[in-house]
């Protein structure tokens, strides 16, 4: 048996701006945003564009099948964008997706690490239960704001993962090792619509939590950084992981030169990432996804390592196993044309997208206008009484 990703895709609002242009309206050089913190583009999502939406999305870029949402018994969003305090969004999920009515809907948290724990609780129910399936959506929406520090780092998008006990891209083993420590270097208080954010603290707090998870690893396993084929990170911005890589030759785990040849792989597999931006939850699933799709060291029995952070703090580090065939179960051409088809906004529309927010009337009703979308694509497109509701346009 086993158990891993049998489907993975990606979606992103078909929106976004050139990070050359944000720097010249912020009056900064370029070079700032596309080599110091590695980034190209950012997605850009108009609130109808919400972390259910840009699941939902995602979802259905699957293509799932019949079977599929027959053997689902299981589905999880992992986000730090909901909707509702209580409502899990899963179950608009659920309902969108078409998915069996004898199925759990959760919705788990913990800033960017969430998606990872899902899998985790995912591979323990697989495991007793072999012939059902379980999905996981990471989907966020990270919103700084206009003119703040954490600007450039923006993005938004949803990774949608179809688990199962027949992996057909990637095989998880069952060893990994958790890291958590009580921090503050980010956070979003309830009575807050953007985090705050303590960036010098919230890099150290993650190569060390990086180190922590690492050091635990090695001595579980005996491995070392050598006995991956490549090393993949959380990317809230791509600069972050070659941090993270150099931590490794700093410690001596990695040489100069395996070092340079670990640099060289991780660039291929955020080439993604650089055209979205932060994911938050999705972000090491949209490098995986990069890599997979990207890199000419994807191939089958490639073992990669991979380290998960979410701020507060809580990293782990694990590892998969690439799947013989692996390459015709992906979608590259899909993903590759999403990107290359959205709408370029002017830095003045962007500034405006991400200033709007919902405003409901007295009896809780607000109409979206849906004309700022892309045909075929599922949106919110209203909310009556209070209550939310999807379509695709």
């Amino acid at each position: 048996m086993k158990i891993g990703i049998e489907k993975i895709s990606f979606f992103t609002p078909p929106f976004y701006i050139e990070m050359k242009h944000l720097a010249q309206a912020r009056d900064v050089d370029p070079a700032k945003y596309t080599i110091g913190i590695g980034q190209d583009q950012m997605a850009v999502s108009p609130v109808h564009y919400d972390a259910v939406a840009l699941a939902i999305n995602a979802g259905i870029s699957l293509d799932l099948t019949a079977a599929d949402k027959a053997e689902i018994d299981t589905i999880i969003l992992a986000t730090e964008s909901g909707v509702d305090h209580s409502k899990s969004g899963s179950t608009w999920i659920h309902r969108a997706l078409g998915i069996q009515p004898h199925a759990r809907a959760i919705e788990m948290k913990q800033a960017c690490y969430s998606a990872t724990a899902a899998i985790r609780l995912a591979m323990g129910h697989i495991s007793l239960h072999p012939d059902k399936k379980v999905l996981v959506i990471a989907s966020d929406i990270a919103n700084y704001g206009i003119h703040t520090p954490g600007e450039p780092t923006q993005g938004a998008g949803a990774v949608a993962m179809l688990l199962s006990s027949d992996a057909k891209i990637m095989a998880f083993d069952t060893q990994s090792v958790p890291y958590t420590v009580e921090i503050s270097d980010f956070w979003r208080p309830l009575y807050s619509d953007t985090p705050f954010v303590d960036g010098k603290y919230s890099n150290q707090a993650y190569v060390e939590t990086f180190q922590g998870a690492w050091n635990g690893y090695k001595a579980l396993t005996g491995r070392v950084a050598t006995d991956f084929d490549a090393l993949l990170f959380h990317v809230p911005y791509t600069k972050m992981g070659k941090k993270t890589l150099q931590s490794l030759a700093a410690t001596g785990d990695l040489t100069d030169e395996t070092l340079s040849t670990f640099t060289a792989i991780y660039d291929e597999a955020v080439i993604y990432n650089r055209r979205v931006g932060n994911l938050y939850t999705g972000s090491l699933y949209l490098s995986l996804i990069s890599f997979l799709e990207q890199a000419e060291a994807a191939r089958a029995g490639a073992r990669i390592g991979m380290f998960s952070y979410g701020s507060g703090a809580v990293g782990e580090f694990f590892a998969g196993e690439l799947m013989p065939n692996f390459e015709t179960y992906l979608q590259k051409e899909r993903h590759e044309q999403l990107l290359d088809h959205r709408f370029l906004l002017d830095i003045p529309t962007y500034e405006m997208v991400l200033s709007e927010r919902i405003a409901v009337d007295e009896a809780g009703n607000w109409l979206a206008d849906t004309s700022l979308g892309r045909p075929g694509q599922v949106v919110l497109e209203k909310i009556s009484a209070h209550k939310r509701y999807y379509k695709m346009i």
